[in-house]
């Protein structure tokens, strides 16, 4: 079975299912691209206002397929670069989307399975679920920036004993260091995610944009100038027909209904 990204609607939800559970969803050059173009045609869907990953069936995802990489060998380095950088084009396009994505989580989220969920501006995780950056474990170093987002995330301690020794980590202990939105009973982690993007499509769209935009640029960019982007975004929200919903709806103690 060859492996898919698989897509519906929850309400104003799209629902994003890797799909290749034979081999613990593992992750493809075709899953990439379509990645990419749904991340697209959302952005530009006023019908969509947040978005959940998933995995099917008792896995998020496996990480890469092992026989593709170890058939890649055989061929020019190019080919696994190519690879790569589209596996990155897809990660780089959920943390610019400019609406939520949640990462649904049961069983193992591995090597750039993990380093996806890492990706994702929320994590909604089985009680089960387990995390590896398993990469060193065949004689690998990480892709997907789970460097990155390791080293800033977690204790240096922590981080370069997941990086170096491929060790796993439970949803338990992931939560305790913030990376972890709420752990659930097995079985609903997408349920729960369905729910937590129920509360995120009700608040003002224009703001989780300017939330997330904000955050990513905090990265890059000293204090100075993060309080001139703060700026022109608050000026710009003020103006927008939700913040006068929003200031009204809470002047007079009853719930806002934002434009879309």
């Amino acid at each position: 079975m060859t492996a898919q990204l698989k897509s519906h609607t929850v309400g104003r939800t799209l629902v994003l299912t890797l799909s290749d559970p034979e081999h613990r969803n593992a992750l493809g050059p075709g899953i990439y691209g379509a990645g990419v173009e749904a991340l697209n045609a959302a952005d530009s869907s006023t019908e969509i206002d947040s978005v959940v990953i998933t995995g099917e069936g008792d896995h998020f995802s496996a990480g890469a397929n092992l026989n593709r990489l170890n058939a890649n060998r055989a061929q020019p380095p190019s080919t696994q670069t190519q690879s790569i950088e589209a596996f990155h084009n897809w990660l780089e396009s959920i943390r610019s989307f400019p609406k939520p994505v949640i990462a649904a989580v049961e069983g193992a989220a591995v090597g750039a399975g993990f380093s996806l969920c890492l990706m994702c501006d929320f994590m909604v995780v089985s009680e089960t679920a387990v995390f590896a950056s398993s990469y060193s474990n065949i004689g690998l170093s990480p892709d997907g920036g789970s460097s990155w987002h390791l080293s800033r995330l977690l204790p240096r301690p922590l981080a370069t004993r997941l990086l170096m020794l491929g060790e796993k980590i439970g949803a338990s202990e992931l939560h305790s260091f913030g990376l972890i939105h709420s752990i659930v009973q097995p079985s609903t982690a997408l349920h729960h995610a369905l729910v937590l993007s129920e509360q995120l499509n009700s608040r003002a769209c224009n703001v989780n944009a300017s939330i997330k935009e904000l955050i990513n640029a905090s990265y890059t960019q000293g204090l100075t100038e993060q309080m001139q982007q703060e700026r022109e975004h608050f000026v710009r929200n003020l103006y927008h027909p939700n913040a006068g919903i929003g200031i009204e709806s809470f002047l007079n103690k009853h719930a806002p209904q934002f434009k879309k």
